[in-house]
C-alpha cells in the first residue's frame, strides 16, 4: 500500500505542554495577514524564501507582503473552497491516469479534501483507539454487542454506528474478530452494496478502476493475500450480497496498494488504515508538489448531525500552475534514488522516471565525506567510515528495540565520534545516529546534548529536503522542544518559528500539531523578551516554575517502525 514518510528516523512523541513559544516573525505574520486579509495572497516566493534562510539562532524579521487582490487563491487557514472542480483526471505520460490541476495553486493551499470510503483501527490499538473519531484515549467505551468496536462515548458510537451495524452482527456470528485487511475490504463491500460503486458526487474514480496488482505480486505475498481471501469467504455473513472471488480479489488487491495510513489526532501516529479513491489517482514523484495529511474534522458536537467528516487534504508545497500534474512522495527521499527505485517497484510495482532518480540528484551529499579547508577523505575513508557506521545502525537498533537507552548512547557516542570528522553533514546515516541520540538523550534529560544533536539533524536535513517538506517541519519542532528544554531560549525560539513556518504550509492552521506550535510560539516570545531584559530574573523565574510544576518527561522513545512514518500504508 503507498506510503509518504514524515519522518523516516525519529518521530515527535507527544508535546511537552510547559514549552513557551510565540512568532514575532513572518511565519506569525503570515497567519495575521491571512486572517485580515482574505482577499489578498501572501508572496508565495517570500515565504519559501524565509522558511529557508530562517536562523537557527533567531529568526529574520520581515515585512509582510502581500500579492494583488486580482490572484484569487485558496486560504492557507483552511477555509477555502476545495473541490474537485480544481483538479482533472488525464493521462500521465509513463504513469497512465493521473491528476493535474486546472487552476493556479500557491504553498498551503488546500487542493481537495476527501472523506474516506471507509476505515478501520489496527487490530494492535483496537482497544486504545475510538473506533468512530481515531482519536486516543485513556478510557473507551466497548461495543456491549460484538465487545470488539471502542469509542469515546455514546456520542462517537452513534456516529460509528452505520459503519459497525453489519460488522458487529458479523463478528458475533464469526465468533472471532477478523484481521485489519478483512475488516476493511468487508466495509468496503457493504457500503458499496447499499449505496453502489458511486458514493459521492465528489467521486472521480470507482473501485473497478483502480489497479490492483495481483498479477505482479510475490509468491510469497500472494500466499498471504489467499489466506485473507479464505478468511474473508469465512466471515463474510451469508445473509449479505454475495459476491465473486474475482471481485473480492480486486478490492483486498487494491487497498494492498492503496491504503491510506489514519493518525491519531496530533498526526504523530498511525492508528488504522482507509480507502480514499480520488487520493488513489494522484501519482508518485521523488520531488512532489504536494503533500497529504488527515483532518480529523470536529468530532465534539453532542448531536453527530454536526460533526465534520475525518477527511484527506491534498495540499500544494508550493506554486502550482494550471495543467500541472500533481503528485505526492511515496517513500522517503531520504533514501538514495537506487533505494527508492528498489521500493517502489517492490511495493508500488513500477519504475520512477523522476529527474531526481534518473540524474541521482543529492545522491553525492547522503553519501558524501566531510570537506575541512577544501580538503576531502578518500573515497576509501568515505567507504570505510560508511560500513563502520550501517554495522553500528543495526546494533543501535537492536539496543533500541530492548529499551537499553545508555547502550543506545554508548553506540551512538562512539559511531559518531569515529564517523564525524570523515563523513559530511548530510550523510544519512550521521543523521541517523544525531536524530536517534538527541531523541534519547532528551528522554533521559540530558537535554543540552540532545539539543546540539537535533540541530545538527536539522541542518542536514535542511541540505536535503523540500524546503516545505513535512518531516523538516517535525524534525524542527523537536528540536525546537529540546532547545528549549535545554533552556537555549533564543535557538529554540528560531527551531520553532522554522517548524510553524513549514507546518502552516504541509498541515494548516487549524491541525493540532500547528495548535500546538502556535501556543509554543506564544509563550517562547514571551520568555525570549523577559530573557533579553533580565537575564537572571528570566532564568531564576524559569527554575522556580519548573520546580513548582516539574516538566513532563519525554515519551519513551519508538522505534522506527511504530512511529507514524507512513503516510500511505502498505502491509508488511
Amino acid at each position: 500500500m503507498k506510503q509518504i514518510i514524515t519522518n523516516p528516523f525519529s518521530v515527535f512523541h507527544g508535546t511537552v505542554q510547559e514549552v513557551v513559544g510565540y512568532f514575532s516573525t513572518l511565519a506569525a505574520e503570515c497567519a495575521v495577514v491571512i486572517e485580515e486579509h482574505r482577499g489578498h495572497r501572501l508572496v508565495y516566493e517570500f515565504l519559501n524564501y524565509t522558511i529557508t534562510v530562517f536562523s537557527l539562532s533567531l529568526p529574520l524579521k520581515h515585512s509582510s507582503l502581500i500579492r494583488s487582490a486580482n490572484h484569487p487563491f485558496t486560504s492557507i487557514s483552511g477555509t477555502s473552497t476545495a473541490t474537485m472542480e480544481n483538479v482533472a483526471i488525464f493521462d500521465s505520460p509513463g504513469k497512465g491516469r493521473g491528476l493535474k490541476a486546472t487552476k493556479e495553486f500557491w504553498a498551503g493551499d488546500v487542493i481537495f479534501s476527501e472523506p474516506s470510503l471507509s476505515a478501520v483501527v489496527f487490530d494492535s490499538l483496537a482497544e486504545r483507539i475510538c473506533h468512530s473519531c481515531f482519536r486516543r484515549q485513556d478510557k473507551l467505551q466497548r461495543c456491549g454487542q460484538c465487545k470488539f468496536a471502542h469509542y469515546c462515548d455514546r456520542t462517537c458510537q452513534r456516529a460509528g454506528w452505520a459503519e459497525h451495524k453489519q460488522e458487529c452482527s458479523a463478528i458475533k456470528a464469526y465468533g472471532k474478530v477478523p484481521n485489519e485487511n478483512i475488516r476493511l475490504v468487508a466495509r468496503i463491500m457493504w457500503r458499496l452494496d447499499k449505496e453502489g460503486s458511486v458514493v459521492s458526487d465528489m467521486q472521480l474514480t470507482t473501485l473497478e478502476e483502480l489497479e490492483d496488482h495481483i498479477d505482479d505480486m510475490q509468491e510469497d505475498e500472494m500466499k498471504e493475500f489467499k489466506v485473507d481471501i479464505h478468511n474473508f469467504l469465512d466471515f463474510w455473513p451469508r445473509n449479505s450480497k454475495q459476491h465473486t472471488i474475482d471481485v473480492i480479489s480486486h478490492i483486498f488487491g487494491v487497498i494492498n496498494c492503496n491504503g491510506f495510513t489514519v493518525s491519531d489526532q496530533r498526526g504523530l501516529q498511525a492508528v488504522g488504515v482507509g480507502l480514499f479513491p480520488n487520493l488513489c489517482l494522484v501519482n508518485h514523484d521523488c520531488w512532489p508538489n504536494c503533500t497529504v495529511i488527515l483532518n480529523h474534522g470536529n468530532q465534539s458536537a453532542v448531536n453527530t448531525m454536526f460533526h465534520s467528516q475525518r477527511r484527506i487534504e491534498l495540499r500544494s508545497l508550493g506554486k502550482i500552475a494550471e495543467g500541472e500534474e500533481l503528485t505526492v512522495a511515496y517513500v522517503d527521499y531520504l533514501n538514495l534514488s537506487e533505494e527508492r527505485r528498489r521500493l517502489l517497484k517492490t511495493q508500488y510495482f513500477f519504475d520512477c522516471t523522476c529527474e531526481h532518480c534518473k540524474n541521482h540528484m543529492k545522491d553525492d551529499l547522503k553519501m558524501g565525506g566531510r570537506e575541512v579547508d577544501g580538503v576531502k577523505p578518500s573515497e576509501e575513508q568515505v567507504k570505510e567510515a560508511t560500513d563502520y557506521s550501517f554495522e553500528m545502525l543495526e546494533k543501535m537498533d537492536k539496543a533500541r528495540l530492548n529499551g537499553d537507552y545508555h547502550e543506545v548512547v554508548k553506540i551512538c557516542r562512539e559511531c559518531i565520534e569515529k564517523t564525524e570528522p570523515v563523513l559530511a553533514d548530510t550523510h544519512i546515516y550521521l543523521l541517523r545516529m544525531w536524530s536517534t541520540l538527541s531523541e534519547v538523550q532528551a528522554y533521559l534529560q540530558y537535554f543540552d546534548d540532545a539539543a546540539e544533536y537535533a540541530r545538527k539533524m536539522v541542518e542536514g536535513y535542511m541540505k536535503l529536503y523540500h524546503p516545505n517538506n513535512a518531516a523538516l517541519g517535525m524534525a524542527a519542532m523537536r528540536a525546537g522542544v529540546t532547545h528549549w528544554q535545554a533552556g537555549q531560549i533564543e535557538v529554540g525560539h528560531g527551531m520553532i518559528c522554522k517548524a510553524y513556518a513549514i507546518l502552516m504550509v504541509t498541515h494548516g492552521p487549524t491541525h493540532p500539531i500547528t495548535k500546538d506550535l502556535d501556543a509554543m510560539r506564544m509563550q517562547t516570545e514571551m520568555e525570549l523578551r523577559m530573557f533579553k531584559q533580565n537575564e537572571y530574573v528570566y532564568h531564576s523565574m524559569r527554575e522556580a516554575a519548573l520546580k513548582n510544576k516539574p516538566m513532563t518527561m519525554m515519551h519513551e522513545p519508538k522505534s522506527v517502525e511504530e512511529g507514524i512514518k507512513n503516510l500511505f500504508h502498505r502491509r508488511k
